[in-house]
């Protein structure tokens, strides 16, 4: 797993089967979250860590998951 900070569309289209219209879409609302909450967001992608905790609950390494990853 590469160790990025942040989360771009191809990984959201490919984790979710979408296209990237809504991939964008998913981003931009986990982006405003966070600007609610005083985060600086990079627009088309999004903190890596709070995608994961937001899609998935945790981060893939806390849930054991090991190997190649998509985000």
């Amino acid at each position: 797993m590469e160790n990025r900070m942040f989360v771009g569309v191809e990984a959201v289209c490919k984790d979710f089967g979408i296209g990237s219209s809504k991939a964008y879409q998913i981003i931009k609302e986990l982006n405003d979250e966070l600007k609610n909450k005083g985060y600086i967001t990079v627009p088309g992608r999004v903190s890596k860590q709070y995608y994961c905790e937001r899609v998935y609950g945790k981060m893939p390494e806390e849930r054991g998951v090991t190997g190649n990853a998509s985000i």
